[in-house]
């Protein structure tokens, strides 16, 4: 019988093998939730938190003017076409802030897409509160079929005064795999 350890290019293999796995195992395992906290606990990467912000009575600040600036990115290999509506507004502090991003899916099969969010400057992502957002849910799109994902946010009064531009760019991935390809429909 033949042992691993007695043929040496098999024990190289095996052994290359093993690393590869544990390394692939370490980066999905480890890293990416490590790279979550230090984002939340340092406040860079612009992250915004995941979940929808209830508002609190507060005045619209009249006074103050904040442009929005919204971009929509494709993840390598994405075939949506995915757009923001309006590309810029300028929204008052306090106000509730509606816009949409468009979707089409140009391929005949149904696909599932989820859009991760990012603010810049980072420092004003704790003060951008979307109260609905496209991004808190997968978005399932039938095959030559298109969507409006909206979009509703607030600008808290408390924005730093030096911040006058914030930018609001998704980007949106192919999640269909691991959506058990299941599409339901809109």
């Amino acid at each position: 019988m033949l042992r691993i350890s007695d043929n040496p290019t098999l024990d190289t293999v095996a052994k290359l093998v093993t690393v590869a796995v544990a390394m692939f195992a370490f980066v999905f395992v480890v890293m990416v939730p490590l790279y979550d906290v230090l984002c939340d606990a340092l406040g860079i990467n612009g992250k915004t938190a995941g979940q929808a912000y209830t508002s609190v009575p507060v005045m619209v600040d009249e006074s103050r003017e904040v442009k929005i600036q919204f971009i929509a990115t494709n993840n390598e290999g994405m075939p949506w076409e995915f757009a923001p509506r309006r590309s810029v507004m300028r929204v008052h502090p306090g106000a509730v802030n509606e816009t949409v991003y468009l979707a089409r899916n140009p391929l005949p099969d149904a696909m599932v897409a989820q859009a991760i969010p990012s603010v810049s400057p980072a420092r004003a992502a704790s003060y951008l509160h979307k109260t609905e957002c496209f991004c808190f849910n997968r978005q399932p799109l039938e095959g030559h079929s298109s969507a409006e994902l909206p979009l509703q946010f607030i600008v808290d009064q408390d924005l730093p005064q030096d911040i006058k531009t914030i930018t609001l760019a998704y980007t949106i991935f192919d999640v269909t795999e691991t959506s058990g390809g299941a599409v339901a429909a809109r």
